[in-house]
């Protein structure tokens, strides 16, 4: 009788203390954020380890998957558009098909895609990485030697990610709209006036700001909610897998609540 008693009421305190970890977990990644912001901002942040640090994650964190990511987003452009402009000359739309290639790929797709791509290849694995660091005290050594491990390890990992973010979202967009353009009126310019017109009527100021804010929301979300989970080990236990888990769960419900933002403020 007294253990299943005890269990019992292990759980039920697991449990009503399960709301006020999550409540913590989400002020620690807020917390974590701006100070990222902070240090982002100060010029003292960028001492020379810090910078050599820095230059080599926006290297690593960008270099390697910008060229076949914008080739994936090219031939994704190709094939999306030609399937729209097909469908809509089948139902006489055909007015309307590069508009919806551009809203569909350009406003939306591309900015997401892009950024669960940063998150999966480069900012999840650097947030398990940093938990990892913890775990083995790798972050004491650096205070003990007189660094301070947030500025030379985590910032920047995490500018690296916002960085590799808007640089994959930014190409892959021109490229889309190009290939858009010649998908539609081949190699000619005589079809510049009416593209130039449909991408004026698209992208007015509100959708250009929305557009802009998305994306760098978005870069934010895939680089801060990772390292925060990683580096404070956010209701977990410690281990690499459970960093990412909780990284990666955190991170998709942040960008879904973006996504639908942006499309109340697009559409609405």
């Amino acid at each position: 009788m007294n253990a299943p008693s005890l269990t019992h009421h292990h759980w039920l305190g697991h449990a009503a203390l399960s709301p006020l970890r999550w409540l913590l977990g989400w002020w620690r990644i807020v917390f974590f954020g701006a100070t990222i912001l902070v240090l982002a901002l100060a010029p003292s942040s960028y001492v020379p380890k810090a910078r050599s640090a820095l230059i080599r994650h926006l290297y690593l964190d960008t270099a390697p998957i910008l060229a076949w990511f914008t080739v994936l987003c090219a031939l994704l452009t190709l094939v999306i558009t030609r399937i729209v402009i097909v469908t809509a000359v089948s139902y006489g739309l055909s007015q309307y098909a590069l508009e919806m290639v551009i809203r569909v790929l350009v406003l939306e797709l591309i900015p997401l895609t892009a950024a669960l791509f940063v998150a999966l290849r480069c900012t999840i694995p650097n947030g398990a990485m940093l938990a990892t660091m913890r775990k083995a005290g790798r972050f004491d050594e650096l205070s003990r030697a007189g660094e301070d491990p947030v500025v030379t390890q985590v910032l920047p990992r995490a500018l690296a990610g916002i960085y590799a973010t808007i640089t994959l979202a930014a190409l892959s967009c021109v490229v889309a709209l190009v290939i858009a353009y010649f998908a539609v009126y081949g190699a000619s310019t005589a079809g510049l006036p009416a593209y130039t017109r449909v991408f004026g009527h698209i992208f007015n100021p509100a959708v250009a700001l929305i557009f802009g804010l998305k994306t760098l929301l978005f870069s934010l979300a895939v680089s801060v909610i990772p390292m925060a989970s990683g580096l404070y080990d956010i209701e977990g236990d410690g281990s690499r897998e459970s960093a990412a888990l909780q990284g990666l769960v955190r991170m998709f419900a942040v960008l879904l609540i973006l996504e639908a933002v942006s499309l109340a403020g697009n559409y609405a």
